[in-house]
């Protein structure tokens, strides 16, 4: 599992966290004060980074969390499929399909030899962005 423990209270907006088995982009962060009984709350609300849901987890801030390692590669676009895009990693070649992103502009903006910046996460990838026409 490529994920790495962090401490609640030290997440903050736009880092990234997993709520339910699943990496989410964290768009919101409330911190409770201590009460009479007990710690520091931590309510945090993420948007799941492959579906779009949006999640809540509601840990003490001093208890460690799972936040997933992004990995971010540069690939280029070899062929639009009806339902996937083909991708050659320029990191070592290797060539694998990725189902279109949801953001309509950004899958506008697709063709073939364009590159991308592509994020691995959890063993899951995903288009994030066109890094420009060459």
């Amino acid at each position: 599992m490529s994920t790495r423990p962090e401490e609640a209270g030290s997440i903050k907006v736009g880092s990234f966290v997993v709520i339910d088995g699943e990496p989410c982009k964290v768009v919101e962060v409330e911190k409770s004060k201590t009460g009479k009984h007990g710690s520091a709350k931590a309510r945090i609300v993420g948007i799941g980074i492959f579906d779009g849901v949006k999640r809540s987890l509601i840990v003490p801030t001093s208890s460690k969390i799972e936040v997933p390692v992004v990995r971010k590669f540069s690939g280029q676009v070899i062929a639009l499929l009806p339902d996937t895009v083909q991708i050659m990693s320029l990191e070592d070649y290797s060539t694998f399909e990725l189902s279109y992103p949801e953001d309509e502009e950004l899958k506008s903006r697709l063709s073939e030899g364009v590159e991308v910046e592509i994020w691995e996460i959890m063993g899951r990838y995903k288009i994030n962005r066109v890094r420009g026409v060459r």
